[in-house]
């Protein structure tokens, strides 16, 4: 039985800092923030890092922001691209919350 045929390409992994690791581990984090954060990292993984809406730092284009929540109600996650590094990852760096 062969392999099904998929052209789309897979992923990068979205790792956590420790920062965002800590901020997840917060009991007091309300729930739709958390969740926010759990469904901002999928969308990083499955967009390989380039979700729509976010921007990139003029400096830094490996640098990235997103809005968590509706319209960006909750806050901005901060990313990073590391394409260059074996295997290639993100690095949710951090949570701005308002």
């Amino acid at each position: 039985m062969s392999e099904p045929y998929d052209d789309e390409p897979q992923g990068l992994p979205c790792v956590l800092s420790e920062e965002v690791t800590s901020l997840l581990l917060d009991k007091a984090l309300p729930l739709d923030v958390f969740g926010s954060i759990m469904a901002a990292t999928v969308v990083i993984n499955e967009t390989r890092g380039e979700v729509p809406g976010s921007t990139a730092s003029a400096k830094w284009p490996e640098q990235r922001r997103m809005p968590l929540g509706a319209d960006g109600s909750l806050g901005i996650a901060e990313y990073v691209i590391v394409a260059d590094a074996d295997p290639p990852h993100i690095v949710l760096t951090r949570i701005q919350l308002y």
